[in-house]
């Protein structure tokens, strides 16, 4: 069996990656890691799926290299539901081409059970799917490294950065507390030899103050703030532009005219003489009525 793929990503990153177990055991599709920590990492289950069928696998690959950027792996395993077996060769070749690398897959397989029961040309077409998917996986993987890698070059680079921006401050403040302390003995002694001894008791001490708010300043406002004149409109009323606005109520409200009361007075009599007009009437005329013979 023969097959080529070509990546585009370099031989040293697609070495780094084959020589880590670890990293291969990721690329190898439908593969079940041994939970045994002790177990190797390309050891476990592989379902390889031909012809319609699914055959799992129980065994262990073992890889070899780097020799001339060609790697060896070999491989046995044994069916997991039967009996059949199958043993694995394969050389993994590493050619750097324009843009990339192209990947050359020559080996054999022998083995019996499931596998030799399958139709023709179906088991070559299976292991050519899978290569094709260990390859893709292959590049993401060894793309991955490389992004580790230039990320982890440049944090140690800006760690050496760091480390000497610190170094050159500390340096810096070092010079400049010696440069300090130099300035500040001079200036000591300038004044020691210019005023002599007891200078600093000549000085001149101000008296202190016997008024305990001298020197405070007190400011009146020229307006009440905002919370007395709230509180003030409260209490005495409402203010000139709400009697302007709004209509006038209790104390505000206006003088009825006197003209409405004389209207209201003269109904309250019309209505009693109206009555007193009907009863006479009435009591009128049953007396008229009596006296017919």
């Amino acid at each position: 069996m023969e097959h080529e793929v070509f990546v585009p990503v370099s031989v040293p990153a697609l070495l780094r990656t084959l020589g880590d177990p670890a990293r291969v055991a990721r690329c190898v599709p439908g593969l079940q890691q041994d939970a045994d920590a002790s177990a190797s990492p390309l050891a476990g289950r592989l379902k390889l799926r031909a012809g319609g069928h699914t055959i799992t696998y129980r065994g262990e690959l073992r890889l070899t290299g780097p020799e001339r950027d060609r790697f060896a792996v070999t491989g046995k395993g044994v069916e997991a539901r039967g009996t059949g077996a199958v043993e694995l060769a394969l050389t993994i070749g590493l050619t750097a081409a324009d843009g990339g690398t192209t990947i050359a897959y020559s080996g054999t397989a022998d083995g019996d059970g499931r596998l030799v029961e399958l139709e023709e040309g179906a088991a070559l077409a299976a292991a050519h799917r899978l290569l094709d998917r260990f390859t893709q996986q292959l590049v993401t993987e060894s793309l991955a490294a490389r992004e580790e890698g230039d990320a982890g070059a440049e944090a140690d680079a800006d760690a050496d950065v760091d480390d000497a921006v610190a170094a050159e401050g500390l340096a810096g403040d070092e010079e400049g507390a010696v440069g300090s302390g130099d300035e500040i003995r001079a200036d000591d002694a300038d004044g020691s030899a210019g005023d002599g001894p007891g200078s600093v008791y000549d000085s001149p001490v101000p008296p202190p103050s016997l008024d305990p708010v001298a020197g405070v300043e007190f400011t009146v406002p020229d307006e009440p703030p905002a919370e007395a004149a709230h509180a003030r409109r409260t209490m005495i009323g409402r203010s000139a532009e709400e009697v302007d606005h709004a209509p006038p109520r209790g104390r505000y409200a206006p003088v009825p005219s006197p003209e409405a009361g004389g209207a209201s007075t003269t109904l309250r009599w019309v209505a009693p003489a109206a009555a007193l007009a009907l009863a006479s009437a009435v009591v009128l005329g049953r007396a008229l009525r009596r006296r017919r013979p």
